[in-house]
């Protein structure tokens, strides 16, 4: 059965969305992300996948008082993303209540340190950012492009020891035009032990099932809950 995971992604402590990782195209949907998280919570949601997108600017984490506030106030199982990009900053992540960090930029940039995290935290607290345009790899909250196949990329970090991947189709994120099912269908394929999390696109349930059905371990759910395409409620299929 997937793992329906919600996103909450924080820029200036609220609870806000982009479209396609563009700053400019912003919009606050709660001023109180704990209250969001606090809804998951009571619909039965597991996990929470919290994005801290003013981190992923300025290469540091800056909404660590959020992630501690939802940490200690509700029992969500918070993988944690934006701006960790130091052992310092990693170590200040787990600290605060993030059960699993997503590492994406520093995965190209310092391959070496998130190799370090790796070995250190061991596979299971650890998921690798494969974001994708083109099925290249995109960095940095998306603001620069690689010529990196997403597909090498993966692979090279599946023979040193990653188990999970989130992977954004930046084409998608925030359009809610469906997600990329043919890229995850090729993942898993390629990689059938890989557990793959799908992000970005979803619009409604019948994506969830469509991803379900190909045998995706996970999916990150935003805009679709906060824009009411997908109510809490269709969701308790998938909680077990």
């Amino acid at each position: 059965m997937i793992e329906v995971i919600p996103a909450i992604d924080i820029i200036d402590g609220k609870c806000v969305r982009l479209t396609q990782g563009d700053y400019a195209q912003k919009k606050i949907y709660n001023e109180d992300p704990l209250e969001v998280a606090k809804e998951f919570a009571d619909a039965g949601i597991k996990r929470l996948h919290l994005v801290d997108l003013d981190g992923a600017k300025q290469k540091k984490i800056i909404n660590h008082k959020v992630l501690e506030k939802i940490a200690n106030n509700t029992r969500l199982i918070i993988d944690f993303g934006g701006g960790i990009q130091s052992n310092e900053d990693i170590q200040k992540a787990f600290d605060f209540g993030a059960k699993m960090i997503t590492g994406g930029s520093i995965a190209i940039k310092n391959a070496e340190m998130f190799l370090g995290w790796l070995e250190t935290y061991g596979s299971e607290k650890i998921i690798l950012g494969a974001d994708a345009k083109d099925e290249k790899i995109a960095i940095s909250g998306w603001q620069e492009s690689t010529e990196v196949s997403i597909f090498d990329f993966l692979k090279d970090y599946i023979s040193k020891g990653i188990k999970y991947t989130i992977s954004t189709d930046v084409a998608k994120d925030g359009l809610l035009p469906g997600p990329s099912f043919d890229l995850y269908e090729k993942m898993q394929n390629q990689f059938p032990d890989l557990k793959v999390i799908a992000s970005g696109g979803v619009s409604q349930m019948s994506d969830i099932e469509q991803l379900n059905e190909e045998g995706i371990f996970g999916v990150i759910v935003g805009k679709a809950i906060y824009e009411g395409k997908i109510d809490l409620k269709d969701l308790q299929k998938f909680l077990c």
